[in-house]
């Protein structure tokens, strides 16, 4: 297998040496022609060929040696000691080499050295342009496996976040005794987990769908809720709900706008969900009152895992605002629209 891939590097430096041969040859063919001679190219082109035959093998070493050793070329003085070795154990055979084919002069011993030299830093810098493509290659291959263990993780701890809320939901009607309603919304919480298991699996799905998972959670959390619960939509037009956006990024929103209002207090809230399209962005607007109660404890994962899976899928193109306003908790994610190919 070795053998066969050092006689592709010779046949690449043969040819690559051929080519050089025969461009030497055409401007000593018309150097000749200038001057009024009658040169034959053929003969040219073999003098040139059996002048640099030797060149021929050591390129084709030099490329294996440094394929198989790439640390030679690992820094500058490496890389100088490397050029070091070639002359000394290289330069004395092309010497020798072209001495039996030519008189030999000091001119003749520099054009030599030139061409060692030219050879040398050739195929270097074609390793060293290599080596760095490499590892730029193994860099972005890294952090892209970094990156996918990241979302992993915060897809794992969305999930069981949503479960545990979810399930919350299900337990207040058992406690209520409403047999009918538990029996419906053990439904519903199945048809959620289905989908929260399905897209969490994904890197998009589209607005529609999201927006219909939303719907679905509503649902359910009003069985609990009652008409204590409002909720507003606004700008779902098909248009808005055909862009594409990173799974499960509304739920923990309107999660968020539940456990902090209606949660806390037994009074009625209500809850905005608006969506524009502008200028190629996506805006999303998720509001909800605010009481003037002591609010429920949290950590704020659902909004860092918010922050970070949009970071991960549209970079610097997409964040989320939050704050209050008007007796309200805003939250807007402006992002730009993608569309499935």
């Amino acid at each position: 297998m070795r053998t066969l891939h050092f006689l592709r590097i010779l046949g690449a430096s043969l040819l690559a040496w051929s080519a050089i041969c025969a461009s030497g040859a055409l401007a000593s063919y018309g150097a000749l022609l200038q001057r009024g001679a009658n040169p034959s190219f053929t003969e040219l082109f073999a003098n040139w060929t059996s002048m640099h035959g030797l060149m021929v093998v050591f390129s084709a070493v030099l490329w294996a040696v440094l394929q198989r050793w790439p640390q030679a070329l690992a820094t500058p003085r490496k890389v100088g000691r490397t050029y070091l070795l070639v002359m000394v154990l290289f330069l004395p055979l092309e010497y020798l080499f072209v001495a039996q084919l030519q008189k030999m002069n000091l001119s003749g011993l520099f054009v030599e050295w030139t061409w060692t030299t030219f050879t040398f830093v050739t195929i270097s810098g074609i390793r060293i342009w290599q080596l760095q493509r490499a590892r730029e290659t193994d860099n972005l291959s890294l952090r892209l496996e970094l990156e996918q263990q990241r979302l992993a993780s915060l897809r794992g701890q969305l999930e069981p976040h949503f479960l545990f809320n979810a399930l919350n939901a299900v337990s207040a009607l058992v406690r209520m005794d409403d047999k009918g309603a538990t029996l419906s919304a053990i439904s519903r919480l199945s048809g959620l987990l289905r989908y929260a298991q399905a897209a969490s699996s994904r890197d998009w799905v589209t607005l529609a769908e999201e927006l219909q998972f939303v719907r679905d959670y509503l649902a359910l959390q009003s069985m609990r809720y009652g008409e204590r619960l409002r909720v507003t939509i606004e700008g779902d037009s098909g248009a808005v709900l055909a862009a594409d956006c990173p799974p499960l990024l509304l739920q923990p929103l309107v999660e968020n706008a539940l456990r902090h209002d209606l949660d806390c207090h037994d009074g009625a809230g209500d809850i905005q969900l608006r969506f524009a399209a502008q200028g190629g962005m996506l805006h999303i607007h998720i509001s909800n009152s605010v009481h003037q109660v002591p609010p429920n404890p949290g950590l704020g994962m659902g909004l860092r895992n918010i922050e970070a899976r949009l970071r991960m899928a549209c970079g610097a193109g997409a964040e989320l605002r939050t704050g209050r306003a008007d007796g309200r908790f805003v939250a807007d994610i402006h992002m730009p629209m993608y569309f499935a190919a």
